[in-house]
């Protein structure tokens, strides 16, 4: 099914339809194509398919309990939340709680994408964890930091629902009580939330650390106990090795990437732009943030060189990083394919990460034994 949107975005100076001269007497053609989800047209009318662009495998057998909200009614946003199976919570204690952004280069992606929807029933299981994955609005549409600031919303919001801060709707299907009622009945830690993403998405839970800060200012009772940054998409204006040296594949080459910041960075920004480019000329610098970083990166990845300066910068400021490298894999190695073997082993990957801080709260102060 395809989906016209009712906006009309002003052709980029740096797209085709800009160069092409007057197209007032041609009718509307494509002229950016992001997997056949997303199209731009000449006259800058945005054309958005249902559809996944890849399928995964189904496995949802309905041991993992899931359901969705909506976070954000003003946008119309949407949260899926997720829960392990009863055998998994009851006797086990609180849960951690994983915040999920989905990747799709700000342009396109949607927690209801079977890929997306199989990498939170996977995190909900194993880990295990209540999952909670958020959407966001996308470019172009709604440039960046339209992103960001939604997911600030989505974090203030789910502090509210654990702590029980604030009344009021939260889907139309039943009461906000609903939902922190579910949440609760999970078995859902305050104490314990952990911030995470792939690719755009992980370029986000970047920025909710740098935001929320070491004492997670803002979130209230709500301990942000870490960060899971898996294939983050930070870009550059000057190409790195990585990209230059990099084959590309089919999910993303030097070609799709550019095509994506054409279409989701503001105009007149530039691939330095502080959003896309963490350690550029322009953004404000690293701080130390709330709990430890996980960073995940595909070997082939070709925007590895930026991920690897990341963590490595991130540890200098005095952060507790660690950098997990899956030799030979390139971007969207785990979202494509979460069922993998290689899949399975980035979830026992977070799932050692989140223990090193289970393991820390139950430890004796010096001392005492």
């Amino acid at each position: 099914s395809r989906i016209e949107s009712t906006s009309h975005q002003p052709a980029s100076p740096s797209t085709p339809a800009a160069m092409a001269g007057d197209t007032d007497t041609e009718a509307p053609h494509v002229v950016e194509d992001c997997r056949g989800v997303l199209q731009v047209l000449s006259d800058g009318t945005t054309v958005r398919s249902a559809a996944a662009p890849y399928a995964v495998e189904d496995r949802d057998d309905g041991r993992v309990e899931w359901r969705d909200a909506v976070y954000h009614p003003a946008h119309g946003l949407g949260v899926r939340m997720y829960r392990p199976p009863r055998r998994e919570r009851e006797g086990k204690g609180p849960l951690p709680v994983l915040a999920y952004f989905h990747g799709g280069g700000f342009c396109i992606g949607s927690r209801a994408w079977p890929s997306v929807h199989a990498c939170c029933l996977r995190f909900a299981h194993e880990l295990p964890a209540v999952v909670l994955s958020f959407d966001y609005r996308l470019a172009p549409e709604h440039r960046l930091p339209a992103a960001h600031e939604d997911a600030a919303t989505a974090l203030a919001w789910l502090r509210d629902r654990l702590t029980g801060m604030t009344p009021g709707l939260a889907d139309g299907s039943g009461s906000d009580e609903d939902v922190r009622a579910w949440l609760a009945g999970s078995g859902a830690d305050p104490g314990r939330l952990f911030v995470s993403g792939d690719s755009a998405g992980a370029n986000i839970a970047h920025h909710m650390a740098a935001r929320f800060g070491a004492a997670g200012a803002g979130l209230g009772p709500v301990r942000i106990a870490g960060h899971v940054l898996v294939m983050p998409a930070f870009t550059s204006e000057a190409p790195t090795q990585s990209e230059l040296s990099s084959r590309g594949n089919a999910f993303l080459s030097r070609d799709v990437a550019e095509r994506y910041s054409r279409l989701a960075l503001p105009a007149g920004a530039n691939k330095d732009y502080p959003l896309m480019n963490p350690l550029g000329p322009d953004s404000p610098g690293l701080v130390v943030v709330g709990g430890r970083v996980l960073v995940v990166v595909g070997g082939e990845d070709m925007l590895k060189d930026n991920q690897v300066r990341y963590a490595e910068r991130m540890k200098a400021v005095g952060n507790d990083v660690e950098l997990v490298v899956f030799d030979g894999k390139e971007h969207g190695f785990f979202s494509r394919d979460p069922w993998s073997e290689t899949g399975g082993e980035v979830v026992r990957v977070v799932r050692r990460f989140m223990d090193r801080d289970a393991a820390d709260l139950v430890q004796p102060a010096d001392g005492q034994h």
